[in-house]
């Protein structure tokens, strides 16, 4: 038993709350919650999907019923910003005709009610079909902004490690945040990065194919793509000592001087890869169908936009072309 009180937009509620029959239990029974941030939950199992996820993060549960004309109104406004906060909270549904007991020993008297659950236990709420804007400050009172402080600080922590040369730090701490918001795409993106680094492309590739549908696209993900298609090139290329020999002969062998240039980025001496690649541009921009500009680009967006290298060579390639 129970005894919590809390309030939440405007509403102030007591609880004196036994859950009978019901028992939290093992982290394996709660793990099918992850599967999506939004599922309908009954009396028999509202301590697995409420009470024992909430000690994961925050649990959002509604309380509805089929001839309520609010709690329709409210369901696809909560949903849709339960979905936009990423992972932040999750949503729980029950019907209380179907299972009024629960609602009954929350003292809950009015319908939509949504009651938030953090370790276990209620924590705050609101009842009424609100509007959309403040749904979303509520999620961020329960859920906090952003992910939450504590994964933004895990996040900041693992690119401190990897900036420091600790991967093997920074692969558990990304691997931590996707254990808590397994759609984190900063934290998929990291990760993989740090696999791919460390010579795992097949790991990498596993942890890119977790990002959801919907975000499949984002740009941090596109950037670890272009480098795992880039290394992939490379190792094909063969011998740069031979590259090299065969421009020394041919300083026009546009070819031998591309294959160099991907080997040098695969080495991670992006530079000299840029430089080769400019030097064929600026020799002859229609060889190979303009190819050189172009896998120039696509290494752009594999450094990243901001990087020393890009920025410095995106002004050689514009004053190429527009000189």
């Amino acid at each position: 038993m129970s005894n919590n009180s809390f309030g939440g937009a405007g509403n102030s509620y007591t609880t004196n709350v036994t859950y009978g029959g019901a028992q939290p239990q093992g982290d394996g029974a709660a793990a099918g919650a992850e599967a999506s941030v939004v599922k309908d939950t009954t009396t028999a199992s509202f301590a697995a999907d409420v009470l024992q996820e909430s000690r994961r993060q925050p649990v959002l549960v509604d309380f509805w019923a089929p001839w309520c004309g609010p709690c329709k109104q409210l369901a696809p406004a909560l949903e849709k910003a339960v979905q936009a906060a990423g992972g932040k909270v999750k949503l729980v549904k029950m019907n209380i005709d179907d299972h009024p007991a629960v609602a009954g020993q929350l003292g809950i008297q009015s319908i939509p009610a949504v009651i938030a659950f953090k370790d276990g236990q209620p924590v705050d709420g609101f009842m009424g079909a609100v509007p959309e804007s403040q749904i979303r400050e509520f999620i961020d009172r329960v859920g906090g902004k952003g992910g939450g402080p504590q994964i933004e600080e895990a996040l900041a922590a693992a690119a401190e490690a990897r900036a420091a040369g600790d991967v093997q730090a920074a692969a558990g701490i990304f691997d931590a945040v996707l254990q808590q918001t397994p759609d984190n795409i900063d934290a998929i993106a990291g990760l993989a990065e740090v696999l791919f680094e460390a010579g795992d492309t097949a790991g990498a590739e596993e942890v890119l194919a977790r990002a959801p549908a919907d975000k499949a696209e984002a740009p941090a993900l596109a950037g670890v793509r272009a480098k795992l298609a880039l290394a992939a090139q490379a190792a094909s290329l063969g011998n740069p000592a031979e590259l090299q020999a065969r421009l020394a002969t041919n300083p026009n062998d546009h070819q031998a001087r591309y294959d160099l240039a991907m080997i040098q980025n695969a080495l991670g001496n992006r530079a000299e890869a840029a430089d080769n690649l400019l030097t064929i541009v600026k020799a002859d921009r229609s060889w190979n169908d303009d190819g050189a500009r172009a896998k120039l680009l696509q290494l752009f967006e594999a450094w990243g936009m901001t990087d020393e290298v890009t920025l410095a060579s995106r002004r050689k390639l514009s004053s190429l072309l527009f000189s």
